[in-house]
């Protein structure tokens, strides 16, 4: 078949719009992830929104749901957001893409991040998403310091990339793709002394974490951990790379989570919420010194490039996504309300034993539930753990989206959290009634086996059957 042929098979833009919930999933399921379909699908997730404002989305029967998701920490200014919308027309018809010169936002967009992020913190690489920021990352700490080691930790999350990956701490994501890099030393998060130890075999090129684990179930650290760890790093030579990803633009209630501190990483990743939610866009900031030994000679200039990174719309997305959060003081506004909503979640949890522990900073707040002990489990050899461990956050999520029109998930590494990651533009009643949802599931589920609604039955069943 020649190709005007193929062609009229296509679907145009105008036919994608059409589509109905049904010719959505047949799509995904047919030519991108049926497994993942199948999973969504179970829990009633793969439902067909068609518009997004702010702190809500709207399926294609006009229901109105709250996103406390927030497309994991990237959609801090809220989707769409006008005033961001309106500052890229502004760009649209300028170059985007020519390789055979230099960008003018980029270097405004870098300007910038010099100016507002920590310390000394100067020079900024640009690519496309936060595993390739990583990548890069770690590509500049090996260059610059001419040493082979990487050390990161347990239960961390950097990305899924190759290079990312071999510091990602879970073995589920790194076991299919062995061997990874060589060279890279994992340790416990938050255990400073056990840092001291790696570094003290010599010939690390760099520490890497996350000034709170995401992925791993928003863990925080204990108090002093990340200035510890700067003074460790500086004692043994070592470059400190703090992977800002999620925690970056406000989410903690300060521009960046280091900050809480004093600390200034010689490496810092971002990505996520600098494009506003509307441009995907990442990168690295460095301290001058670091660059210039890394690519500061011609022949080392383009040592490591990204063919859209840099581009004229991503960047204009992130000069004007800074100058909205600045502007609108979002990062004392994410502490004051991650304040709020963590004394009306831990209030829950006096009343319900189901939750085991809330916690987090700023907006990025995870609820951990109880495993379930006692008969039940006993009769089941353990199966209602093994579930628990893997659907119970999952099955109170799809009751909150299901039943109260609120948005959540689950955290990658600890599927028995849920993960609050809202807008930080959200309001105190969007705040309370996600409270009053978690209340009213708890009050009418007095038990795990009782969220089990139709697609959780499901699940329960499959396993049951293994």
């Amino acid at each position: 078949m020649e190709i005007k042929e193929k062609y009229k098979e296509f679907l145009t833009i105008d036919d994608a719009l059409a589509l109905k919930r049904s010719d959505v999933r047949e799509n995904y399921r047919e030519y991108i992830n049926s497994s993942a379909v199948q999973l969504l699908s179970l829990l009633d997730f793969d439902k067909h929104f068609v518009k997004a404002e702010g702190t809500k989305v709207y399926d294609e029967e006009g229901n109105e749901y709250i996103d406390f998701l927030g497309g994991y920490g990237a959609l801090n200014v809220g989707h769409n957001n006008s005033e961001i919308l309106k500052e890229i027309q502004k760009v649209i018809g300028l170059p985007n893409i020519l390789q055979a010169s230099i960008y003018n936002l980029a270097g405004v967009l870098a300007r910038n991040l010099a100016i507002i992020t920590p310390g000394d913190l100067k020079r900024t690489f640009f690519a496309n998403s936060g595993a390739e920021a990583v990548e890069g990352a770690l590509k500049l700490a090996k260059i610059a310091s001419g040493k082979s080691k990487i050390v990161y930790c347990l239960n961390s999350f950097h990305g899924k990339s190759f290079g990312a990956l071999s510091v990602t701490g879970r073995e589920k994501y790194q076991r299919p793709f062995k061997p990874l890099l060589p060279e890279t030393y994992p340790i416990p998060f938050g255990d400073d002394k056990a840092l001291e130890d790696a570094l003290k075999m010599g010939d690390v090129a760099a520490f890497i974490l996350e000034p709170i684990q995401g992925e791993g179930g928003i863990i925080v650290p204990p108090k002093g951990y990340l200035k510890k760890v700067r003074e460790l790093c500086d004692k043994y030579g070592v470059y400190l790379i703090v992977d800002e990803i999620q925690t970056g633009f406000g989410r903690t209630g300060f521009m960046f989570a280091c900050e809480e501190e004093g600390v200034v990483p010689d490496i810092m990743c971002f990505a996520k919420s600098i494009g506003g939610g509307i441009m995907p866009i990442g990168g690295y900031i460095t301290k001058e010194e670091i660059w210039k030994k890394a690519y500061g000679s011609i022949d080392k200039a383009f040592l490591h490039t990204s063919t859209f990174g840099g581009n004229t719309i991503a960047c204009a997305a992130g000069v004007a996504t800074m100058k909205y959060i600045i502007e609108n003081d979002l990062p004392k506004k994410a502490g004051e309300k991650g304040e709020y909503l963590l004394k009306r979640l831990n209030d829950l949890k006096e009343k319900y034993p189901v939750i085991k522990e809330v916690r987090g900073k700023g907006l990025m707040i995870g609820i951990e539930f109880e495993e379930p002990k006692g008969i039940l489990n006993t009769i089941t050899a353990g199966k209602l753990s093994e579930v628990s461990k893997e659907y119970f956050a999952s099955l109170v999520a799809g009751k909150l989206m299901n039943e109260h029109r609120i948005i959540t998930a689950y955290t990658l590494n600890n599927p028995n959290v849920i993960r609050l990651e809202p807008p930080l533009t959200i309001s105190y009643e969007e705040l309370d009634r996600l409270v009053n949802a978690l209340e009213d599931i708890f009050n009418k589920n007095s038990s795990f086996l009782s969220l089990g609604f139709e697609s959780g039955k499901q699940v329960l069943k499959s396993l049951f059957k293994r």
